[in-house]
């Protein structure tokens, strides 16, 4: 059920994202038109991303099957696979919008960088 309901979620922002893109301009937008856009964006690549990380997680447990006979590694479920994903989907809104504002450094990419290994340790000690 989950698996559908992201996915749902995915298609309807992405139909939504192209009916805003090809209807308005960001001019007429205004600033909530261009808050509609980021969160589309975002629901999309939360969903991308959590089916991403869900099915390497599943190559990966398969390859450890194979070449480690101790201790395999598990896959992530969907779930815990969604969690990561809101962290990088975040990340990467974060970056878009830095960029819209003004060019992305090596100082900014470094406080991204932190952002996401902050999120990671939360989530993988939360979940």
């Amino acid at each position: 059920m989950f698996k559908i309901i992201i996915l749902l979620i995915e298609i309807v922002s992405l139909c939504l994202l192209v009916l805003l893109l090809n209807i308005t301009t960001p001019a007429t937008a205004g600033p909530f038109g261009i808050l509609t856009i980021f969160i589309f964006i975002y629901t999309i690549l939360i969903g991308l991303i959590t089916y991403f990380i869900f099915w390497i997680s599943r190559i990966v447990e398969h390859l450890s099957i194979v070449f480690i006979s101790k201790k395999p590694f598990r896959a992530l479920t969907l779930k815990r696979s969604y969690y990561y994903s809101t962290i990088l989907a975040a990340a990467l809104i974060l970056l878009i919008g830095l960029q819209s504002v003004s060019s992305v450094g090596v100082y900014e990419f470094l406080l991204i960088l932190i952002f996401i290994g902050i999120g990671s340790l939360y989530v993988s000690k939360k979940v």
